[in-house]
């Protein structure tokens, strides 16, 4: 099948999966799109796995004003071929935590440029890019990817920045990212216990 023959069967096949209730669920949560068919996340994952990773694909499915369509975007686009610039158009469009959440589970931290990117994104002034960025370190720590010296100084500066930030979301994912840190190793937790004690702040796992 051509590309638009995917796009168009694919779209289709939302129809028969369609979950009204999730849909609202959703709607009710502020996750706005053209198009919510409530489809769950298994059955997009089992869809994404019988397409395979499909760049023509992915970048027609992201266009879509969907939600599934960008969900599974994230899935079959391969990460070797996702360029930072694409990545940075991507992360543009982006407009509610579940993709943003999703883009950095399923995509954003297997490329070469992860962790360069982050630290961009944490310096941005809105909250959906910066929260992108925290989910990117989070992910790249519990990988036992560790920063450097500079790097970790940004980091914490950004999460101390974020953790007073009236967005709890934005709370959420920087506090997890610094959770993540502290497992990196008895320097990284004693940093971390530093950077959270002036907020009176002691929620490491």
């Amino acid at each position: 099948m051509t590309t638009e023959e995917k796009l168009k069967h694919i779209k289709q096949s939302f129809r028969l999966l369609m979950n009204g209730v999730t849909a609202q669920s959703l709607r009710d949560k502020g996750l706005e799109y053209h198009l919510n068919w409530g489809v769950n996340l298994l059955h997009l994952k089992e869809m994404s796995e019988s397409y395979g990773k499909d760049f023509d694909l992915a970048i027609a499915l992201w266009k879509e004003d969907i939600r599934e369509c960008k969900i599974l975007a994230t899935l079959i686009m391969p990460a070797e071929k996702f360029e930072s610039d694409l990545a940075t158009l991507w992360i543009e469009q982006v407009r509610s935590q579940e993709i943003a959440e999703l883009l950095v589970m399923n995509l954003l931290q297997y490329v070469n440029y992860a962790s360069d990117m982050a630290f961009q994104l944490l310096a941005e002034q809105t909250t959906l890019p910066r929260l992108i960025g925290f989910n990117i370190l989070a992910r790249l720590f519990s990988r036992n990817m560790s920063p450097n010296e500079r790097d970790i100084n940004e980091f914490i500066d950004q999460a101390i920045t974020a953790l007073k930030d009236e967005s709890l979301s934005l709370r959420h994912a920087a506090l997890n990212s610094v959770q993540r840190f502290a497992t990196l190793g008895e320097m990284h937790e004693t940093i971390a216990r530093g950077a959270l004690k002036p907020l009176e702040m002691d929620y490491l796992v």
